[in-house]
């Protein structure tokens, strides 16, 4: 007891601010960094991202890109899939390579003592990727695979109709692993021309925490960047919001119907965006103590678990949210989202809600910060939205600020009870397609 007790005032003594020194960073290529030096431990994590992802996919070509992403690690320079995996190994590296629909993520960590080799190899995968045939091959056999399972899942499916619906034939409107027929089709020249499209300097967003000075980075980053082609492909449009209020229902035989609900968002630079940040946390930020948690599953057991949450993508701004229920019993639990919605939109929260989120939200935001790994990620992550570097220090004065005013402007703005779709996976009693 006296042991949880010395934690917890520990916890409680700690600064409401992530207080990081952050270092700006500019290689003597031009490569722009974000660093924060750590040497107590002898490795370093480096965080990547190059804007665009699987969003840049050529017309013809759905899932290039994230085919692409995957063959990066099998094959390189003169080493094929199986000598890139052991000269890896050897070196204790970590690489991984990710595609999402904004961005190509490259995260690396990497001891100190190898350094130099682990960077070399890195930048083969990334400027000199082989894809070989086989590769191709492996790799496209794995993604047909996941979107067969994808294709049973109700969460998925749910997903991938509300993102048709809402978005049409702008990328965002499907899935950024292509469709079984595109990924067939896709030939290595395809694959040669994503990497050029999506890997490229004129999109990079780079963040390093470690065992490493300001100096070594830049050197490194323009031996690991610099022979990238200077720029890749135009950034789509905007995707214009197509949906309307009211329900879509998706004919699945499954006992639990999976939903997804939405509507328009807010912009990440929006003067009111930590208003609607805060609000979203009360509404439906997925804690017990949030308000659909609270009427949806603790009062009602109609689910065991449903949140909501702002999403400012480049290109669109939503709002969306989800949750499973019974067939017998979806049907009530989307009637309870709505009024939830109406009532936070017509009255606001209350003081006693908003001085608890104000709590944990500045108090839980400097545990994000437990880590080379973690504080690298989350700069990158602050660049690609354009904070600025002093955000850690400020972001909690930012939520601190937050007025019930505030909060209620910003409800009867943000939340469009006739506007909130839902999609439904599954057969649900007494719910029917309206639109």
């Amino acid at each position: 007891m006296m042991l949880r007790l010395a934690a917890a005032l520990i916890l409680f003594a700690l600064p409401v601010r992530a207080d990081v020194q952050i270092q700006d960073v500019t290689s003597p290529g031009g490569i722009h960094a974000w660093l924060v030096e750590s040497h107590e431990l002898p490795f370093t994590a480096l965080e990547i991202r190059f804007r665009g992802g699987t969003s840049l996919d050529a017309e013809g070509a759905r899932g290039a890109v994230n085919l692409m992403t995957g063959l990066l690690e099998e094959g390189a320079g003169d080493l094929d899939a199986q000598g890139f995996a052991r000269a890896r190994d050897g070196l204790a590296a970590n690489f991984s390579f990710r595609p999402s629909t904004d961005a190509v993520a490259v995260s690396a960590r990497f001891l100190t003592e190898n350094r130099d080799e682990a960077v070399d190899l890195l930048r083969l995968a990334l400027v000199e990727p082989r894809f070989d045939a086989d590769a191709i091959d492996r790799v496209r056999g794995q993604v047909l695979s996941g979107l067969a399972s994808d294709a049973k899942d109700p969460n998925h499916i749910s997903g991938q109709v509300f993102d048709a619906q809402a978005f049409g034939d702008h990328p965002y409107g499907s899935d950024g692993s292509g469709t079984p027929e595109s990924v067939q089709g896709l030939t290595r020249e395809q694959v040669v021309a994503a990497h050029r499209a999506a890997l490229a300097r004129d999109r990079i967003y780079v963040a390093a925490a470690g065992d490493i000075d300001s100096e070594s980075l830049g050197l490194l980053l323009d031996r690991l960047l610099g022979d990238l082609p200077a720029e890749g492909a135009p950034m789509p449009p905007r995707a214009d919001w197509k949906l309307d209020g009211g329900v879509t229902v998706v004919d699945f035989p499954t006992p639990q119907a999976s939903v997804r609900f939405g509507q328009t968002g807010i912009e990440r630079d929006d003067p009111d965006f930590f208003p609607a940040y805060v609000l979203n946390e009360i509404l439906g930020g997925g804690r017990f103590g949030s308000r659909l948690m609270t009427e949806v599953r603790e009062k009602r057991g109609l689910t065991y678990g449903i949140g909501s949450y702002l999403l400012p993508m480049d290109h669109a701004e939503t709002m969306m949210g989800a949750f499973a229920s019974s067939n017998a019993t979806v049907g009530q639990a989307i009637d309870l989202v709505r009024e939830e919605w109406r009532r936070t939109a017509a009255e606001g929260v209350t003081a006693e809600e908003l001085e608890a989120t104000k709590t944990y939200l500045t108090g839980s935001y400097p545990l994000r910060f437990d880590g080379n790994g973690p504080i690298a990620s989350i700069l990158v992550g602050m660049q690609m939205e354009g904070l600025p570097i002093d955000y850690p220090v400020t972001r909690n004065e930012k939520i601190e600020a937050v007025t019930l005013e505030d909060v209620k402007r910003v409800a009867q703005s943000l939340l469009k009870p006739e506007a909130l779709h839902f999609v439904v996976v599954g057969q649900p009693e007494g719910v029917a397609s309206d639109g």
